[in-house]
């Protein structure tokens, strides 16, 4: 039973590594006249939604979500410190935590500070229903991903 139980995390763990985690499996958004595209409704739930971008090899992973003050914000799964880890964020509740150094970091708080291990920011407008992001200022994170194994 214990062996089991051990193998179904062990699984389930390798799978969270494999498939989001940081290191890709996450949607892809592709841009049109320029901007992408992706609805506030699918943000709007207080969790954090990751997303890659590709063009070419490369892949640039950043994530959307709603504040608990209501905000839309977006910001690069990558942070100034730790983006050679290739590791991101996840969630824990109201923060995003760096996987790779363990720092928590409020929602409240990304777009608003910068710099450290605070999630990189992604300058984003909501317009009509819309989260909008300029293909250029996605493409303007690509130091965070300096390989395309991400």
């Amino acid at each position: 039973m214990v062996a089991a139980l051990v193998l179904v995390v062990v699984v389930a763990v390798g799978a969270w590594g494999l498939l989001g985690g940081g290191s890709g499996g996450y949607p892809v958004v592709a841009a049109q006249n320029g901007m992408v595209s992706i609805p506030e409704a699918q943000v709007s739930d207080g969790q954090a939604h990751f997303f890659s971008y590709r063009e070419g090899d490369a892949t640039i992973n950043f994530f959307v979500l709603k504040s608990n003050d209501g905000v839309i914000r977006a910001a690069f799964d990558a942070c100034d410190v730790c983006y050679r880890d290739k590791l991101g964020y996840r969630q824990d509740g109201d923060s995003m935590v760096c996987i790779a150094c363990n720092q928590s970091f409020a929602s409240d708080q990304i777009n608003v500070l910068k710099g450290g291990c605070n999630p990189a920011p992604l300058n984003r407008v909501v317009r009509d229903g819309q989260v909008l992001i300029a293909e250029a200022d996605i493409k303007a994170g690509s130091g965070y991903f300096p390989s395309s194994t991400r």
